[in-house]
């Protein structure tokens, strides 16, 4: 890590890690040591008041690649919605605030070293967005470790195999090593409102960030109700012996626990990975920790090249950004309405994204349509025809079905979808043949 230039920070938080994965330790959060979280505060019920909207930074997520939609490059240049990228949406979001609100407002990304590039040459087009500190900073890497001996993997291949990013809990880090949290502060930023690029619905709430100054609050998690969708997703939790509030993700739950993990009833508020933080808090606190923050360990058990399953095994340690809820006394949760939660992961998201059952605003807020509820439309598409990004985009030429009417939307086998087809009410697409079933222009589904 230090032939790589790897900062001394970045290197600490692995050791730890390291340390524990050698001990033997899994990062496995089992029932019995957790309790669900009871009612907590509603975003919709805090009052107008005055927020310190000069003293606050966007920061997004944007190192992913969108490696699961068989893409090569950052997520958040394909199209979202109307024409329009995800990066184009968020921009469009902050220039609204700062205009609204009369304030600096930067937007700062954490890129990794595969979107840094292709992200900072999308933004040139922005003439009015640069601020007062850099554009953005790069999240750190660590070495993929070898199941078999728990040593460093080796693959002269292709070098860049061996690393790997120590997972989004790496931003407080990387804030810290690259000297972005340092920036901030010394320019009179004092809060971050953090999330995920793929997730539109996470724009600046002035609400919630008076809420965080009045009463000081360190850490605060968006948290909203877990739906079928979320059943894999990462849910709010309270610990038995302490009562702190912890998140806990799917690679964290014993095998004999996960039946009840994806149980919504009982586990019922999913982590929206919509973050907000006090940046002096924050470095008091790594500096308290000498720079670790001791988020749980996440082991993700992989193969060194992702795409051949006959490489060797390697664990990857990651932890999650929202895990930060159980590092800082006073933490908190609010819950918000389920339009500031939807995140892109899959296609099966992105149709919906795209889809009438959400609209794009003149001031970058994307919605779920009033029709709607605020409730999202249920889609799931064949994996086999739909996963990667190409074949999904070949099957719906003409755009996206209208699914503003429509409960439940399945497709199983390969179909393909004309202009102006509607989905209403629960729809299920089935082709068991061969060749590719047309769905012709224009045509309504449902039952």
């Amino acid at each position: 890590m230090r032939r790589e230039g790897v900062p001394d920070a970045a290197i600490a938080n692995f050791r730890h890690y390291y340390g524990q994965l050698v001990a033997g330790e899994s990062g496995m959060l089992g029932d019995a040591d957790l309790e669900p979280v009871p009612d907590v505060p509603d975003a919709r019920e805090l009052p107008d008041a005055e927020a310190p909207m000069d003293k606050a930074v966007v920061l997004k997520l944007n190192g992913g690649l969108g490696t699961s939609m068989g893409m090569t490059r950052a997520k958040s240049l394909i199209e979202a919605k109307d024409g329009h990228s995800f990066l184009d949406i968020i921009v469009r979001q902050v220039l609204e605030l700062r205009r609204r609100h009369d304030v600096r407002l930067p937007l700062v990304l954490m890129n990794s070293f595969y979107t840094r590039d292709d992200t900072l040459a999308a933004l040139e087009r922005f003439d009015d967005l640069p601020a007062d500190v850099p554009a953005d900073f790069v999240q750190n890497k660590e070495p993929k470790i070898r199941v078999d001996d728990l040593m460093p993997v080796s693959w002269p291949d292709d070098p860049s195999l061996e690393w790997c990013p120590p997972g989004h809990g790496d931003l407080y880090t990387a804030l810290l090593t690259s000297g972005t949290l340092d920036a901030l502060l010394d320019r009179g930023y004092e809060y971050a409102f953090m999330s995920n690029s793929d997730n539109l619905g996470a724009v600046l709430d002035p609400r919630i960030l008076a809420r965080l100054a009045a009463e000081e609050i360190p850490f605060l998690m968006e948290i909203c109700d877990r739906t079928e969708a979320d059943r894999k997703g990462g849910h709010l939790a309270r610990r038995v012996d302490s009562g702190q509030l912890i998140l806990r993700e799917t690679s964290q739950v014993p095998d004999a626990d996960q039946e009840s993990f994806q149980d919504t009833s009982r586990w019922g508020f999913v982590n929206t990975n919509n973050l907000w933080v006090s940046l002096p808090r924050l470095r008091e606190v790594l500096a308290e920790r000498e720079g670790v923050l001791g988020l749980p360990m996440i082991v993700n058990r992989k193969t060194v090249d992702p795409g051949d399953a006959s490489t060797p095994e390697v664990f990857q340690l990651e932890t999650a950004m929202g895990a930060a809820v159980g590092a800082f006394e006073g933490a908190r949760a609010l819950y918000v309405p389920r339009g500031r939660f939807s995140p892109v992961k899959t296609t099966d998201d992105l149709l919906a994204l795209r889809s009438d059952a959400y609209v794009l605003g003149e001031d970058g807020s994307v919605a779920l349509a009033p029709e709607r509820d605020g409730i999202p439309p249920y889609v799931a598409l064949d994996s086999a025809h739909y996963k990667l990004l190409r074949d999904f985009d070949a099957r719906f030429p003409a755009g996206p079905p209208s699914l503003v009417e429509c409960e439940r939307f399945v497709v199983d086998g390969d179909v393909a979808f004309g202009r102006g087809v509607v989905a209403r009410g629960r729809v299920e697409v089935d082709n068991d043949g061969d060749g590719r079933l047309e769905i012709e222009d224009g045509a309504v589904l449902g039952g």
